[in-house]
């Protein structure tokens, strides 16, 4: 089967009914955390693939096969608005599910500021000195320090919830039930409660249109603070913080999928870069402790972008509009 940016393989092996066999090199790949999450979700209602038998000494699993349906086609604007929007629903639904999962932490690691930073430092690192080939000065490395720290501050501030960590339309699965399946949830934390909720609304596969996503994140506020899992956070509030979570999502994201095409030779996720970038000069733009960054993408980054042949306009950019099982999906 097609695989995922990772290094695990994956088979189907027919039979009534089929399973999945999974090779999961146990020196790199989360293997103890894939079945530990696994069962948590599965304890709380979470739709995840069963677990029929596990080697961790060699890093082999047969699991259920959830089959071939993505929710990210069911996304797409070319569908009835009422289905998008019920498949929304359901998605938002499971994701108040896993935030409800008891946050048992020697099932789920903290998701710390040092953790938050060394992502965001892949952004220098790998978009803008490797794949770029820009030099950043002393003034540049700073302006983007204060920036991360702006970050996250906002991130700590937010109550801390379980957290997917890659929670969007490829790690969503409809099963014959039409119940949905998780998937790739082996990295999941205890973090921030917008984290899940912007890597959903601002898919970095799939582009849903701005006041929709404000429509559905303030929907979404209301079901936290009804589940006491939010309170004293005005609209505006949530808004900026659910900004800010996917400002730093997306610098980070950035940096990962430039490293998937330098390093993993994953050319693929260069095609998804616009969105992204689309996403993060939409939220650095709309705040005052944001607006250095924009400035400065705009002028030093944004004129080098039209050199590479995956760039297509951010302004206007939606979807890559590729097989979305090419490369699978990185666990970001």
């Amino acid at each position: 089967m097609a695989g995922d940016a990772g290094f695990r393989r994956y088979f189907r092996i027919l039979g009534q009914p089929s399973i999945i066999a999974v090779d999961s090199p146990p020196d790199k790949e989360k293997n103890q955390a894939y079945i530990s999450v696994a069962l948590a979700f599965q304890r709380h209602g979470i739709r995840t693939p069963k677990i029929f038998a596990v080697d961790f000494a060699n890093g082999f699993f047969l699991l259920e096969d959830f089959g071939l349906r993505l929710l990210q086609p069911e996304l797409s604007g070319e569908n009835p608005p009422a289905e998008v929007a019920a498949r929304y629903s359901q998605a938002e639904q499971t994701l108040m599910d896993i935030q409800r999962v008891d946050p048992q932490p020697d099932v789920f690691p903290a998701y710390d500021r040092r953790d938050l930073q060394t992502e965001m430092d892949l952004f220098g690192e790998w978009f803008v000195g490797q794949l770029l080939g820009i030099s950043l000065d002393a003034a540049e490395q700073q302006m983007l320090q204060q920036l991360y720290q702006d970050l996250l501050g906002s991130a700590a501030d937010q109550p801390q919830v379980v957290v997917h960590k890659d929670f969007h339309s490829r790690n969503l699965m409809l099963l014959e039930d039409s119940s949905l399946g998780v998937i790739d949830f082996q990295d999941a934390v205890v973090g921030p409660v917008t984290y899940d909720l912007v890597s959903l609304l601002k898919d970095c596969y799939l582009h849903l249109p701005d006041d929709q996503v404000v429509q559905r994140a303030l929907a979404y506020k209301q079901y936290l603070e009804a589940s006491n899992l939010l309170s004293n956070a005005t609209d505006q509030e949530f808004l900026c913080s659910f900004d800010k979570m996917g400002l730093q999502r997306h610098i980070k994201v950035l940096g990962i999928f430039a490293r998937l095409y330098l390093r993993d030779g994953k050319a693929g996720y260069l095609n998804d870069l616009p969105l992204v970038i689309r996403y993060t000069l939409e939220a650095a733009q709309r705040y005052s402790q944001t607006q250095a960054f924009y400035h400065w993408f705009i002028e030093r980054i944004e004129p080098l972008l039209s050199d590479h042949p995956w760039y297509r306009e951010w302004r206007t950019a939606t979807e890559a509009g590729r097989d979305p099982n090419a490369d699978g999906a990185e666990s970001l």
